[in-house]
């Protein structure tokens, strides 16, 4: 399952969010998006866990779960092809 994490502090690195979700079960990869001119995370990021159910145990636990002074939010990462035609259909209303 993809999981979608934000609200994220400025400090946070791939290694902090890998070993966040490590404690629920097995992480594919752990992602922490960054601006490409400054390399300063963007406050959120994406983790991977090929166990469903411990994916959903882990959104539970931790969503707004308070890191770095911030109420992190977790959910189900949405399909990109979704995210994406959901910012198009804003875009085309202007």
């Amino acid at each position: 399952m993809n999981i979608y994490v934000s609200n994220l502090g400025y400090s946070f690195q791939d290694e902090d969010l890998s070993k966040l979700f490590k404690d629920y079960g097995s992480v594919s990869s752990a992602k922490v998006i960054t601006d490409k001119f400054t390399n300063r995370s963007k406050g959120f990021g994406f983790v991977e866990m090929p166990d469903n159910h411990a994916a959903e145990l882990a959104i539970k636990e931790l969503n707004g779960k308070v890191l770095d002074g911030r109420p992190v939010k977790v959910s189900e990462a949405r399909p990109k092809e979704e995210a994406q035609s959901n910012r198009s259909s804003y875009s085309k209303r202007w």
